[in-house]
């Protein structure tokens, strides 16, 4: 099967036809040893065809696209133009190499032309960077640097600015749209609620009950149901007998299991929204979310105003990310200051010592700040650099134990009345 491989230049794309692979077959260290040799690997490899950057900002929405998985209207017209024509209904006979998997995709997806990107065809695409210039014999001296140059200037400043592929927008929306949620529960389950301790709950048992006055043993199977203990029914039942609050009037009754179905229907809507933030955070940010947590991580997020802004930050500063307001009275005060700030929300400072939260804070910001970096620069989406990172840091929770743990041992044997004794 023929093989053509595409090259996205500073300059413009270029489509090479790779010869010899009945010979070579795929073999990659056969590439490999022919990459340093112009002659040898100019056998291997020949140009098809070379589309030129029209202007600057052309060849930076054409990065820009490539960069994000897509294939524009212009790549997918010379890749048509230079492509062998594939006879409808008969397999191709021939595959197009590609840097990137994503792009591979999208172009087999539109165009049918098979895609494949694996270690041979980037060993392929290695060696034409490095003779690239030899195979355009219309550069001048210096006519690949320059726009190498001005394309990454221009290609890093768009690519700060906004970056499509993370949604971290709608992270930041939903997390503020989860507190604004907890608090117009926690408002109308406090004009409904008197006895259970749970919002939700006592939203359900409102709709069941409804009249106190009516309360009787017909109630405790759906009561039980709720309440997942049927003697903790029976007490309700026997609580609300036995209640001496006034009986409620049938407007009264309809308002209070309007505001009981309206707590239900805003926790429902919570629990979905926020199994949909945990979707969104492992696809955005997937590495500070295997570090620290999903809701954690989103506070992360939000409060930074984008993950860009998180992966900016040093990690002294998203150790008090959330504590400005207690740095700013320290500071003018002359007080101590915070040591953590929304990290502190994370399991591992809980889990740590008094006396080493801080160094525990300080622990998990410095891999928070390398997770969210991973996060944004990163091409990758899986987790697996988070899951290091979080194993990196029980370690150093249990080192700090561990420390702490002889310390006070150490501390004990100083005060003890033999040793005491012994110094006198």
């Amino acid at each position: 099967m023929a093989m053509f491989v595409l090259y996205e230049s500073s300059s413009g794309y270029a489509l090479f036809d790779v010869h010899g692979l009945n010979e070579i077959g795929q073999n990659v260290e056969a590439v490999q040893s022919s990459v340093s040799d112009l002659a040898r690997f100019g056998q291997v490899v020949k140009l098809t065809a070379f589309h030129p950057w029209q202007t600057a900002q052309d060849a930076l929405n054409q990065v820009n696209a490539v960069s994000e998985g897509f294939m524009s209207e212009e790549l997918r017209s010379f890749l048509e133009l230079n492509l062998p024509k594939a006879e409808e209904g008969k397999e191709t006979k021939f595959s197009l190499g590609v840097s990137d998997p994503k792009l591979g995709s999208c172009i087999s997806e539109a165009t049918k032309i098979p895609c494949q990107s694996n270690e041979f065809v980037q060993e392929l695409l290695r060696g034409v960077r490095q003779h690239f210039d030899s195979f355009i014999n219309d550069f001048k001296p210096g006519g690949l640097e320059k726009p190498q140059v001005g394309l990454a200037l221009s290609y890093s400043r768009a690519k700060v600015k906004y970056n499509v592929n993370k949604e971290d927008h709608m992270v930041i929306q939903t997390i503020s749209l989860l507190d604004t949620l907890d608090k117009d529960i926690n408002s109308y389950a406090m004009r409904t609620r008197f006895i259970v301790n749970d919002n939700y709950m006592y939203a359900q048992l409102s709709k069941i009950i409804e009249d106190k006055s009516k309360l009787s043993e017909e109630h405790v199977p759906m009561l039980t149901e709720v309440l997942g203990d049927e003697d903790k029914a029976r007490e309700l039942v026997e609580a609300g007998q036995a209640s001496m609050g006034p009986d409620l009037s049938p407007l009264d009754l309809l308002h209070a299991q309007t505001f009981a179905q309206g707590v239900i229907d805003l926790t429902d809507y919570r629990k979905k929204l926020y199994d949909y933030l945990v979707v969104k955070v492992k696809d955005v940010a997937p590495n500070l979310a295997a570090l620290i947590g999903e809701t954690v991580a989103a506070r992360l997020i939000s409060h930074a105003g984008s993950l860009r802004n998180l992966a900016k930050h040093p990690s002294s500063t998203l150790q008090i990310l959330g504590a400005e307001r207690a740095l700013r009275r320290a500071l003018r005060t002359g007080g101590k200051t915070p040591k953590h700030g929304l990290i502190v929300h994370s399991s591992f400072i809980g889990r740590a010592s008094a006396r080493n939260k801080g160094r525990m804070a300080r622990c998990l910001a410095a891999k928070c700040s390398i997770a969210a970096r991973v996060d944004y620069f990163g091409d990758s989406s899986s987790a697996d650099f988070g899951e290091k990172l979080r194993v990196k840091v029980e370690e150093r929770l249990d080192s700090l134990h561990n420390v702490y743990a002889m310390e006070e041992v150490l501390e004990g044997i100083a005060l003890s009345p033999v040793l005491v004794l012994f110094v006198n």
